[in-house]
């Protein structure tokens, strides 16, 4: 039997299952059935034995190729780094002195910082002129173009474009070629895939913000792209730009910036001082509790996964008790109904992040008698069985008593509704790093909790990387429909992430990543964050105080840990 290999020659399986064979060096882009898919939509990449790839990437191996459109969820992530390098091309064509940068997420996009001068952010005039510039690129339908450089042409490159940031971030890093996308006279480092032309990229929307504009992404609804009303989240905002303070306050801005700090052996004074301002928070937020304290009696704690609100609550409690306060904690879990009355998702299997999941019934009541000062016996459940058992502990709220109530659901209105609401004291608890890689790319916030929730899962529970990423979109699809809806409605937000993290959860996550192998459908997920964690230099963990929030994730935490119920995926 001849081997194609062995003949050089390539054997490549499309999506639709049939083998063509063709020589070695043929791009993606010369395999496209057509500018478009079927559904209409434009083809951004392509996944080359579960990789994602650009449509120029070259085929050396035998392959397997499923190519991408916005419907999927990679090709979507495909199309937000394009309109990010698109919205920059356009700054650098008409402000090329503007003070330009990509901060965070905001709504349905990214907040970017935008000044000219000192009078603040972008007027409507500037954010209508590079909008408008924008859609005359994709018009033009210019080519997105992904080189390999030296690292030296890189570096002189940057240099010339007096593009400290980047520059920063080559540092402590010496690979023989850099990635660069290229569009006209206008490039960046190639962090991420990127859309092949302009042309693709036609839905979007910019629209002026406090200190910046907000580049707003479409979303997919009924087989179409579309873009949503635009729904500003001010206390998100607010808590990012806290966290901005912090940054400077710390001297740490970008990916760069920490790993100077790390390579200088600065990290331990960083450490602190990051803890520290969480700490002060941490008073604050009880300060503010106590002086309520004639009417609160509930503090409601909520957060997505891997935001650490456990520890978060236990620190909390600390400084209540600080306080004169004496809390309880009630466990949202010990309310869980019987296994085989917990509703199921769309593939029948059972889901322990639907509110209906807990014996609402059995809460309400004892919230309500709680709340009026009357005594009730509390529930545990028993994971194993599956069954939901009495405690025999038995509570009643003294004058001196606050009940912390933490959960997916601790924001939910409906999870709560037998208490007045002026008895609730609520808080929103998330990771928002302020970090960036550089100017023109962030530290996706959702990424650093995916790092966290991996290293956890194997510490804590001994589950490896596959097993957390396979659960991973269940874990945000339950965040999209049971927490964010509620991040807005509360008296106060807490940022949990910590600028130094990175560098120490590198070390504990890589090996983990390393274990997901190409014939693997999460294997394109653990390339990405391979590559984002390359950027970061690793650290060790020494110097992480027992009660850090971080700890929840890497061990050690003075804390005990509570259990969570099998098959949980939010957590």
């Amino acid at each position: 039997m001849n081997n194609p290999t062995l003949q050089n020659r390539i054997r490549v399986t499309l999506p639709d299952g049939s083998e063509v064979d063709r020589s070695p060096g043929i791009a993606l882009r010369d395999l496209l059935p057509g500018s478009r898919a079927e559904d209409g939509l434009s083809y951004l990449a392509a996944l080359v034995n579960n990789d994602l790839c650009s449509l120029s990437f070259p085929l050396t191996v035998n392959s397997q190729v499923r190519f991408l459109t916005f419907a999927d969820r990679h090709g979507a992530r495909v199309y937000r780094h394009s309109l990010t390098f698109l919205l920059a091309r356009a700054i650098h064509d008409l402000y090329p002195a503007s003070d330009f940068s990509v901060e965070h997420s905001l709504g349905s996009g990214y907040f970017c910082r935008f000044r000219r001068n000192s009078h603040g952010g972008a007027t409507a005039i500037e954010v209508e002129a590079i909008e408008a510039h924008m859609r005359e690129l994709v018009a033009q339908d210019l080519p997105i173009q992904r080189r390999q450089i030296s690292f030296e042409d890189a570096c002189r490159i940057l240099e010339q474009e007096e593009q400290a940031d980047k520059l920063n971030l080559l540092r402590f890093r010496n690979p023989p070629r850099i990635v660069m996308y290229v569009c006209g006279d206008f490039s960046d480092l190639g962090h991420s895939v990127l859309a092949a032309s302009t042309g693709a990229l036609d839905t979007f929307r910019l629209l002026p913000h406090e200190n910046g504009l907000v580049l707003q992404f479409p979303v997919m609804r009924d087989g179409r792209i579309e873009l949503p009303p635009f729904e500003d989240q001010p206390e998100l905002f607010r808590i990012f730009q806290e966290r901005k303070r912090w940054g400077k306050i710390i001297g740490i801005r970008t990916v760069g910036d920490l790993n100077a700090t790390v390579a200088e052996h600065r990290l331990r004074s960083l450490i602190q001082i990051s803890e520290a301002l969480q700490e002060k928070k941490l008073g604050k937020i009880a300060d503010a509790i106590c002086a309520r304290r004639e009417k609160v009696k509930w503090v409601l704690i909520a957060g997505p996964s891997s935001a650490g609100k456990t520890t978060f609550s236990r620190r909390l409690a600390v400084h209540l008790r600080v306080n004169g306060l004496r809390p309880v904690n009630i466990e949202c879990d010990n309310y869980f109904r019987n296994r085989e009355d917990t509703p199921r998702d769309a593939d029948g299997n059972y889901d322990f992040e639907h509110l209906q999941a807990i014996d609402l019934d059995l809460l309400h009541q004892h919230l309500q008698a709680l709340d009026a000062g009357e005594e009730v016996e509390l529930p545990y459940f028993d994971f194993r069985a599956g069954v939901q058992r009495p405690s025999g502990q038995r509570l009643r709220l003294e004058e001196d008593q606050v009940v912390i109530l933490e959960g997916i659901h601790g924001l939910n209105p409906e999870l709560t509704s037998t208490i007045p609401a002026c008895h609730k004291y609520r808080i929103y608890v998330s990771a928002l790093t302020q970090l960036q890689v550089d100017r023109n790319n962030r530290v996706s916030t959702t990424d650093l909790r995916l790092i966290r929730r991996l290293v956890r899962d194997n510490v804590f529970r001994g589950n490896d990387a596959l097993r957390t990423l396979r659960m991973w979109p269940n874990v945000r699809r339950g965040e999209k429909r049971w927490v964010f809806p509620y991040q807005q409605k509360i008296d106060i937000a807490f940022n949990s992430s910590l600028d130094y993290e990175l560098a120490v959860l590198r070390i504990f996550v890589e090996p983990l990543l390393a274990e997901v192998k190409p014939q693997h459908e999460e294997y394109a997920e653990a390339r990405r964050l391979q590559s984002f964690l390359q950027l970061v230099l690793s650290a060790g963990a020494s110097d992480v105080p027992p009660n850090s929030l971080l700890r929840e994730f890497i061990g050690g935490s003075i804390f005990a840990s509570t259990p969570k119920s099998p098959g949980s995926a939010t957590g």
